[in-house]
């Protein structure tokens, strides 16, 4: 787990608040929007998952956080394949009735600097929505080596997030 003495690995700590628009030159922007369902009930599921770590949990990546929920100043360490270890800290929530989620940055030792959110909002006609926010540029030579693939699977986990969260926000079978 990261110390908490830990600094970012960037410096514009929250940009992600602004959506695409806050990525800071020299980085690369990220956004990738999913429907989950629709509905107030289906909404606080989805939220719940978000802002507890469940959705990463059920993604298979191991989640290492020093708090149950995601709350600004926790840290998260992400285990991706059972080898790769990325520290981040939390930089902001939102808990409103229509938006709920997250955003962390990278701390030193992740394979990328930058940050990413995710957010869940229900929008007027009631559909609820996952979005994945974020800027980021190579930090470890692994990550550079990888280019455009590096950036393919940062893609391919977003993605995978909002079918994740679908399928945990699903109505059970009464069965």
């Amino acid at each position: 787990m990261s110390s908490t003495s830990s600094a970012f690995t960037y410096e514009a700590v929250g940009a992600t608040r602004q959506g695409p628009a806050g990525c800071p030159p020299g980085f690369r922007p990220m956004q990738v929007r999913t429907r989950i369902g629709e509905g107030e009930a289906l909404f606080r599921r989805a939220a719940e998952a978000v802002l507890t770590w469940e959705m990463h949990r059920e993604l298979g990546v191991g989640i290492d956080a020093t708090a149950e929920r995601a709350d600004p100043g926790v840290d998260v360490t992400v285990t991706l394949a059972g080898m790769i270890k990325a520290p981040c800290r939390v930089v902001w929530t939102v808990s409103e009735p229509r938006r709920a989620g997250w955003a962390y940055g990278t701390l030193s030792g992740h394979p990328e600097c930058g940050e990413e959110s995710f957010m869940v909002d229900r929008t007027g006609d009631g559909t609820v929505w996952l979005t994945v926010t974020a800027f980021s540029r190579p930090a470890k030579w692994y990550a550079k080596a990888g280019g455009p693939a590096t950036r393919g699977l940062q893609q391919a986990y977003a993605r995978r997030c909002g079918t994740v969260l679908r399928r945990l926000c699903a109505p059970q079978d009464a069965a």
